[in-house]
C-alpha cells in the first residue's frame, strides 16, 4: 500500500531464515513473540480472552500478564494480521537499525515508555489490544525522524514520511475502522518524540539542569552490551 520512492530492487532468491536472522535483536524478539502468540491462539492452546487488556482483571484479579500480552496479539491469521505484522516489523526494524543504531537500550526505553503510556490511557478508551497502537507510535517516530523521505500511496499519491501515520489513519477510517487505536499511538509517539528529540535541545538552550528525560538506566545499558 505505502512504499518508498524510489523503490528498492527486490531480491531474486528470498531466504526467509536469512531475512529473519538479519532482523535486529529487539525487533526479532517482538516479532517472534507476536507471531508465536497468534499461532498459539490459532491452535487453541491459548484463548484471546486470556490476553486482552482488562483493568479489573489486571489490578483486582492480579492477572499481570495481560499488561504485556495485549501488545502481542494482532488477531488470528488473516490479511489484516499480515498487514499489521508487515508494518510493525518494517518500522520497528527501521527505527532500531537507523535512529537507534548502537543505542539498543534507548530503543527499549522507547518501547517501555509506549507500553506504559498506552496502558495508562487504555482504561479510559475501552481498548482491549494495543499492539496496533504501539506500531503506530513507531511509525510516527520514524516519520518525524525521516522528514525528507518521499513515499507514495499505491504509487499514485506522493507525500513525505511525517505524513505516513496520517495517511494510514485516513485509509483505516475509509475501511470503516475506529480511529481510536491509531490516534493513541500517534499521541504517545508525539510525547516520546518531544521528550527524546526536542526537550534536550530546549534544555540546553535555556540552561535547564535536567537535560535528558529518556536516558536508559545503567543496568539496561549493561544488559544491551553498551557498557
Amino acid at each position: 500500500m505505502v512504499e518508498h520512492l524510489p523503490q528498492i530492487p527486490q531480491r531474486d532468491n528470498f531466504n526467509l531464515m536469512g531475512w529473519y536472522k538479519e532482523i535486529p535483536c529487539v525487533t526479532r524478539i517482538y516479532l517472534t513473540a507476536a507471531f508465536g502468540t497468534t499461532a498459539l491462539c490459532a491452535l487453541d492452546f491459548v484463548s484471546p480472552f486470556s490476553l486482552y487488556f482488562n483493568y479489573k482483571l489486571i489490578f483486582h484479579k492480579f492477572q499481570w500478564w495481560r499488561l504485556l500480552t495485549n501488545f502481542l496479539f494482532f488477531g488470528l491469521f488473516s490479511f489484516d494480521f499480515l498487514f499489521h505484522m508487515y508494518f510493525m516489523a518494517r518500522y520497528c526494524r527501521l527505527l532500531e537499525e537507523d535512529c537507534f543504531r548502537g543505542r539498543t537500550s534507548s530503543f527499549v526505553v522507547m518501547l517501555l515508555f509506549g507500553i506504559g503510556a498506552m496502558t495508562a490511557i487504555a482504561p479510559f478508551v475501552s481498548v482491549h489490544f494495543l499492539g496496533s497502537s504501539l506500531s503506530f507510535m513507531m511509525i510516527y517516530v520514524w516519520g518525524r525522524r525521516n522528514k525528507h523521505i518521499r513515499m507514495s500511496l499505491f504509487g499514485l499519491f506522493p507525500f513525505t514520511a511525517p505524513y505516513l501515520p496520517w495517511v494510514m489513519l485516513a485509509f483505516s477510517m475509509l475501511m470503516g475502522n475506529s480511529p481510536t487505536i491509531d490516534l493513541i499511538g500517534m499521541a504517545v509517539g508525539h510525547m516520546y518524540f518531544f521528550a527524546e528529540f526536542v526537550y534536550p535541545k530546549l534544555a540546553e538552550i535555556r540552561g535547564w539542569r535536567i537535560r535528558r528525560l529518556m536516558d536508559p538506566p545503567l543496568i539496561l545499558k549493561w544488559i544491551c552490551g553498551e557498557v
